[in-house]
């Protein structure tokens, strides 16, 4: 049975409540989702729409429904979501007529409440049809109103402004309410991403080639990990920044190497590819599920050079001898501040606290590892954040700490030429209006 638009807005409803309630990241929920309902593409397609576009202006739309409901606090959960997923209709999507998203929602109040909240429900919206929307140029403070446009919290916005400045701010923060380009990254020990871009076009995938990363393909259209190619190890899903750090490690045929943290190991198998199968990939992560996907993704694509291993890359040196290793990758774990476009939920469940402790897991890290690195060795620094107090701060205090240790300037040699501009010293900060990409920052640093 295929879902009518009612029933999407209804799946869309109960999925915003879950995420919210749950705290469960939206695109695992909203995958799984659409598989468990067998939608058809026109119903994912809008379902999506709903559920990204109703998470992404949360806090604009909430800016536009607080003047017509007067006691908000004691709506159940569910009414606000409704009404949100109804005004983000009637403002964004000009394809669906307002009484048409208004009716719905009378309805869906009507089955999901009683006759009193599906009166409320229609006498909010009828208002703010009849009314219009309050003006967001009536905010004042610069900050309070580019957090509302954009939905970004507030102490986000302004620890922003303080790191990067407010213009550079606005186009991150006006850059995240979009939706996120699916990129891939051709296994060149297959295939030629030529005769991968052929493939997909046959099987009717409007394909670009990624102007940045040599083997990398944007898809326009579809979903590429739905393919006979995929399964058969053509390619891997994975963003463009990200791809970038398998060139800063630069690592060779035949050499020793750790990926600290490797799940699901998209970058793992990409060390691997680059060293066209030679050598040893350590692939270490904490969870014994996590490890499986990395096993699964080298099987995959017939990589029998990574060797996984479920542990706490905080107690290596109990496990590996120390400077064996002729580079190291730690991709630490992070805010993800680079991501929401992917994950627009975690605006606002991340707090500023949760900088400050990852920074110092970061910093645990970054000790236990180093000792495993040969004299001479690189170790890359990788996070998917912005933020300077993650990135340029834990590895400045770690420089700082460790004098055997120094920033290694040859970073730029090594990187896609398209990139190499944004490079000036050991690191980048890759911003998501910059390359189109997630939010990515790498620092290269070399043991004396």
């Amino acid at each position: 049975m295929t879902a009518t638009k009612k029933n999407v807005r209804i799946i869309a409803m109960d999925l915003l409540v879950t995420i919210e309630k749950n705290q469960s990241y939206s695109n695992l929920l909203l995958n799984s989702t659409i598989e468990k309902n067998e939608l058809s593409p026109v119903d994912v397609g809008l379902l999506t729409e709903l559920t990204y576009g109703t998470l992404q202006r949360r806090m604009e739309l909430d800016f536009y429904l607080n003047p017509f409901i007067k006691d908000n606090k004691k709506l159940a959960n569910w009414i606000h979501h409704l009404l949100r997923l109804t005004l983000y209709q009637m403002v964004y999507l000009d394809r669906i007529p307002d009484r048409a998203a208004i009716f719905e929602a009378v309805e869906i109040a009507k089955e999901r409440g009683h006759k009193g909240i599906a009166s409320l429900v229609n006498g909010v919206l009828r208002n703010i049809q009849r009314k219009g929307l309050p003006s967001l140029n009536d905010v004042s403070d610069p900050i309070k109103r580019l957090s509302l446009e954009t939905s970004h919290p507030e102490w986000l916005v302004t620890r922003w402004v303080h790191q990067f400045g407010f213009d550079k701010t606005k186009e991150m923060c006006e850059i995240n309410l979009t939706a996120p380009m699916q990129t891939a990254r051709v296994n060149l020990t297959k295939i030629s991403r030529d005769e991968c871009v052929a493939l997909l076009e046959e099987d009717g995938f409007q394909i670009e080639k990624s102007p940045i990363i040599p083997e990398a393909i944007r898809s326009l259209k579809g979903n590429l990990a739905s393919t006979i190619s995929f399964n058969y190890g053509m390619f891997t899903i994975q963003d463009e920044s990200s791809m970038l750090a398998a060139y800063a490690l630069g690592a060779k045929e035949d050499e020793y190497i750790l990926d600290a943290c490797a799940a699901p190991g998209g970058k793992s198998t990409h060390i691997a590819e680059k060293m066209n199968n030679t050598g040893e990939v350590i692939s270490v992560d904490l969870h014994q599920h996590k490890v499986r996907l990395i096993n699964d993704n080298a099987k995959r694509l017939g990589l029998s050079n990574i060797i996984t291993s479920v542990a706490d890359s905080r107690h290596l040196q109990e496990k590996f001898k120390l400077e064996s290793f002729d580079r190291i990758l730690l991709d630490a774990p992070c805010s993800g501040l680079g991501v929401m476009r992917r994950k627009p939920d975690m605006k606002y469940t991340k707090m500023e606290q949760d900088i400050e402790r990852l920074s110092s897991i970061q910093q645990n890290l970054l000790e236990s590892v180093t000792p495993l690195l040969k004299k001479g060795g690189i170790l890359i620094y990788s996070t998917c954040t912005v933020d300077k107090g993650e990135n340029e701060h834990t590895v400045r205090t770690f420089l700082d700490n460790h004098p055997e240790f120094e920033g290694d300037t040859t970073l730029k040699s090594r990187m896609p030429e398209a990139i190499q501009p944004l490079i000036t010293g050991f690191d980048l900060q890759i911003f998501p209006q910059d390359i189109g990409s997630d939010g990515f920052y790498i620092a290269a640093l070399r043991k004396l």
